[in-house]
């Protein structure tokens, strides 16, 4: 089995780099926050533009997947970047219809793939494993709503709840809406789903943690002490080079985990890029110092959103029960 990206990936992945890098999604994830999607959809154009939102559709819905691995190539760049929205729950919103269309109810995939595929329309759900709210319901085109063996087009939502990432809000999709599909399939795309969503939450982790990571390297770099640059100092050394283990370590598990997407992969990926995205976010917090608790400096957008990564779709415990009970 291969852990490495083939140079084809990787040069997606470049390209993804390269584009965010010149498109200011510090800005756009700011203003998303205040409640301005317009930049953050402008950054969701071109994101659809190479082809990230098509990744986990079939091609017989307008996709060019499914395609795991270069989904999570792509989720490391967007946590890299700190790309606001429900790409995760867009993506999967495409896995849980795809499988659905695969089990022989094929209608909603025919009706909202093709549209997910190019960028034009985002998604927000709920899974029954995902707590109770989905993610920036007022941005999204779709709310999704799995209960039970029961999936519906949610008419809104509640009201809004602010996460501890400022540029995530939360909401319940409000009760009725158009029934899509039911039945045992329902329940079987919904496990579908979470597995790609727990995928790409786990890459999104692991680009967020690498970036805390780089950020916190240079700045150890600048900051001096007692005369000397404070990374020079044997301690930082070590609180640096243990948070580049725990995500070198993680980097295989996630990109193994797409090429299986065997549960226990998936599971084990998850907890080993959350934890390790949040190790990183401790100790760039603590190197960088009364200034790392301030809003307004940037490293504040992947500090929290290391937080809430580590528990989405599931918190660790719950994960690392998952890996136990594939193992058996």
């Amino acid at each position: 089995m291969r852990f490495l990206l083939d140079a084809e990936q990787r040069e997606f992945a470049c390209s993804l780099d390269a584009m965010l890098t010149a498109a200011d999604p510090v800005a756009a994830t700011r203003a998303w926050s205040a409640g301005d999607h317009a930049p953050g959809r402008a950054l969701w154009a071109h994101l659809a533009d190479l082809g990230v939102f098509a990744l986990a559709v079939p091609q017989e819905y307008e996709g060019v997947g499914p395609l795991p691995v270069e989904t999570a190539a792509a989720f490391v760049e967007l946590g890299r970047h700190a790309v606001p929205g429900p790409a995760v729950e867009t993506v999967a919103a495409a896995a849980l219809l795809s499988r659905l269309a695969a089990l022989g109810t094929p209608a909603p995939a025919k009706r909202f793939l093709p549209a997910l595929a190019a960028g034009t329309t985002s998604a927000t759900l709920t899974l029954p494993d995902g707590g109770p709210y989905a993610l920036d319901p007022r941005a999204a085109h779709l709310i999704l709503a799995v209960t039970g063996d029961e999936l519906r087009l949610a008419p809104g939502h509640a009201r809004v709840r602010r996460s501890l990432d400022p540029a995530r809000h939360l909401a319940a999709p409000l009760p009725g809406g158009e029934p899509l599909a039911s039945g045992a399939a329902v329940a079987d795309a919904a496990r579908h789903a979470t597995r790609w969503a727990a995928l790409a939450t786990a890459a999104q982790s692991l680009g967020t943690g690498l970036t805390l990571l780089d950020r916190t390297v240079a700045y150890v770099r600048r900051r001096t002490q007692f005369g000397a640059p404070v990374g020079s100092f044997q301690a930082v050394k070590h609180r640096l080079a243990d948070a580049l283990v725990a995500l070198e370590f993680a980097r295989p598990l996630v990109f193994g985990a797409a090429l299986t997407m065997a549960p226990g992969d998936v599971a084990a990926a998850k907890v080993a890029a959350g934890e390790a995205a949040y190790g990183a976010a401790r100790t760039a917090l603590q190197l960088h110092g009364a200034i790392g608790y301030t809003a307004e400096f940037d490293l504040s957008l992947w500090l929290t959103k290391a937080r809430v990564l580590r528990s989405a779709f599931g918190d660790p415990g719950t994960w690392r029960g998952r890996v136990l009970a594939a193992r058996e």
